[in-house]
């Protein structure tokens, strides 16, 4: 299956061919400030399955994992699209709305959890693990 997420004005586009990897659901405060929202939600493919067109401007950072990440996001309207995970150097994480498909694939895991929002109820979520996280 062909995938195809843009950036709202269209001039940043990431063609994904196959499945996702993993889909993870991200509560750590990095995320909800990228994204605005109270968590981000990223699907994982290889990175050969993965063809990025467009300019993009970069932002990089350390992740609370501690590994280094780098955002790209659109140098016109601002989207951020996609971004390299240093911890997986061989996946690329775009960004699950980008994709604007509300029959995209549910989250696998959710990570972060402890800093999740007391109102987010997830509805495919299932009991966290020893170490807080929640993977189906």
């Amino acid at each position: 299956m062909t995938r195809l997420a843009t950036c709202a004005c269209g001039r940043l586009r990431v063609t994904c061919r196959r499945e996702p990897v993993r889909i993870s659901q991200c509560h750590c405060l990095e995320c909800q400030k990228r994204t605005g929202s109270p968590y981000g939600v990223a699907a994982f493919f290889g990175r050969a399955d993965v063809e990025l067109q467009g300019e993009t401007r970069e932002y990089a950072r350390t992740g609370d994992s501690g590994f280094p990440v780098v955002f790209h996001f659109c140098p016109t309207c601002g989207s951020s699209v996609y971004w390299e995970p240093g911890r997986a150097p061989d996946l690329v994480a775009v960004a699950v709305g980008a994709f604007a498909d509300p029959d995209f694939p549910a989250p696998s895991q959710a990570v972060y959890t402890q800093r999740r929002h007391a109102w987010v109820v997830d509805k495919w979520q299932v009991s966290p693990e020893p170490d807080g996280n929640i993977r189906k």
